[in-house]
């Protein structure tokens, strides 16, 4: 089962990593209808990817956008 979670995770941050290789200023609300997770989901998975030092927000929460750091 643990393996499965573990997966399943990795399935999901690869793909909102290409979802912002592919749109540098997608939304938070873009992201969870890609992925089809919460917004909490995506505010979780998005701050794991901060955290981990794999991408980093430029500007304003409004007008910013997201750069990749790998």
């Amino acid at each position: 089962m643990e393996k499965t979670v573990e997966k399943t995770v990795e399935k999901t941050v690869e793909k909102i990593l290409a979802l912002l290789r592919s749109n540098s200023r997608i939304t938070q609300k873009e992201i969870m209808s890609e992925t089809r997770l919460s917004r909490r989901g995506v505010e979780w998975n998005l701050k794991e990817l901060k955290k981990a030092g794999r991408i980093r927000r430029i500007g304003s929460d409004r007008s910013g956008n997201w750069e990749m750091l790998e």
